[in-house]
């Protein structure tokens, strides 16, 4: 994409009679590309990040619908919503804000995608298993255990690929592996045993598609964050 710097004006030589004004700092043009193309990038950023934190919550709507196994923050939302009432979705809304105030202590500063993380997707999840109900038969429920796995690597890659600021279970992760200088892989496999332990005695479903959740979800990832991800002002400017 093109991008235009700014005009610098032109110079004027002091006059001999007065005394020397202090030197003017010239414009820098690298600082105009950076404010036009974060400018730009905005008019995409946030219908990403809407659209992903979106499908993020059908997807983890359709798992449940399956009934093939949960994620395992989602076994722990379910095995509190059949202890206490409420809702899955309310459950996902409620725990993502309590991890939110985890930061507080860890230091960890929340973005506009942090607080829609909390907001939204809870939201989308309990929408969508209002509209949708569970197919039958496992080659059906197979299936859309597949599909809910992909479409959640997809969402996921939008959400993060607008970098408007992690979610909170993702800035928890990252902000215990700065505090204790332990591995990422270390903190967030403890984690996510830590929530699926806990969710199976509340009650909470897990089985094949947590397993398959699992194994699949990083390189899913991996593979559409690259296509996902808005590019920074300095990659415009080179690209420019």
């Amino acid at each position: 994409m093109a991008t235009t710097t700014a005009p610098t004006s032109p110079s004027t030589s002091p006059s001999t009679s007065a005394p020397a004004a202090p030197p003017v700092e010239p414009a820098r043009p690298g600082l105009a590309v950076r404010v036009l193309g974060d400018t730009h990038a905005l008019g995409r950023r946030f219908p990403q990040l809407a659209v992903g934190l979106t499908l993020y919550g059908v997807s983890m709507a359709l798992m449940l619908r399956s009934g093939l196994g949960l994620d395992p923050w989602d076994v722990f939302h379910q095995g509190l919503q059949r202890v206490l009432g409420l809702t899955v979705g309310a459950w996902v809304t409620i725990c993502g804000a309590l991890v939110l105030l985890l930061w507080i202590p860890l230091r960890q500063r929340p973005g506009v995608g942090t607080v829609a993380n909390v907001l939204v997707i809870g939201a989308a999840m309990d929408l969508t298993l209002r509209l949708v109900g569970g197919p039958h038969g496992l080659p059906a429920r197979a299936a859309l255990t597949a599909a809910a796995i992909v479409l959640n690597g997809l969402a996921s890659g939008l959400y993060i690929g607008a970098r408007l600021g992690p979610g909170p279970r993702d800035g928890l992760m990252t902000g215990l592996h700065r505090r204790t200088g332990r591995s990422l892989r270390l903190i967030r496999t403890g984690i996510e045993v830590t929530v699926l332990a806990v969710g199976l005695l509340l009650g909470g479903t897990a089985g094949v598609g947590t397993v398959l959740y699992a194994l699949l979800i990083g390189p899913l990832v991996q593979l559409f964050l690259p296509w996902c991800t808005v590019p920074t002002a300095a990659q415009n400017s080179r690209n420019g």
